[in-house]
């Protein structure tokens, strides 16, 4: 079993903001891979699957708030017992041109409190996808930067690359390297 953490905040008010562009990838790729709707679980976090070559995939979306999702995902490790190098986490990254993907499995968590709190409750031997959301032009308007939606001609990038993400899912499996250079969207 795979599981796919996206990050994000829960609510209508967050659907379409930078800073929910994990809980947009996996929502995506349930969609486009033919996942099941999300369901909540007990453990707050809305949980789709799909298999993909005979193995099944758990896609999830933590309900705590973004800076809080270490609880669900240290629920489902433990009971899927799922190991965390088969754990991959979604998330924004401001430091990273909107429409890059990159990708790294363990290491910091660089400055982001979802993973920060991923790894008090898991460790940090996990896969993490930073998704590239850019930076606003002034520094101190990160925080409402972050929290706008994404622009019309943005959400048509964002979807190609949930459509990329799911044409090569396999190579995330097999072949990390392979897998970001071809859901990355050049700029």
């Amino acid at each position: 079993m795979r599981l796919l953490v996206g990050l994000g905040n829960p609510g209508s008010s967050y659907g379409k903001n930078r800073h929910n562009v994990g809980f947009r990838m996996v929502e995506g790729v349930a969609i486009a891979c033919g996942g099941a709707g999300f369901r909540r679980t007990p453990a707050f976090v809305e949980i789709s699957q799909f298999y993909l070559n005979n193995e099944r995939v758990l896609l999830a979306k933590p309900q705590t708030f973004m800076n809080l999702s270490g609880k669900a995902v240290r629920f489902l490790v433990d009971f899927y017992k799922i190991p965390l190098e088969r754990v991959y986490v979604f998330h924004d990254d401001i430091d990273l041109q909107f429409g890059r993907l990159k990708m790294k499995n363990g290491g910091g968590n660089g400055g982001h409190n979802g993973l920060k709190n991923i790894d008090e409750f898991v460790g940090t031997d996990y896969w993490r996808l930073r998704v590239g959301i850019g930076r606003p032009e002034e520094k101190f308007h990160v925080s409402s930067y972050v929290l706008s939606d994404f622009s019309p001609d943005e959400e048509v990038i964002l979807m190609d690359m949930v459509e990329a993400i799911c044409q090569n899912l396999p190579l995330l499996f097999t072949d990390i390297r392979q897998f970001s250079s071809k859901v990355s969207k050049k700029i």
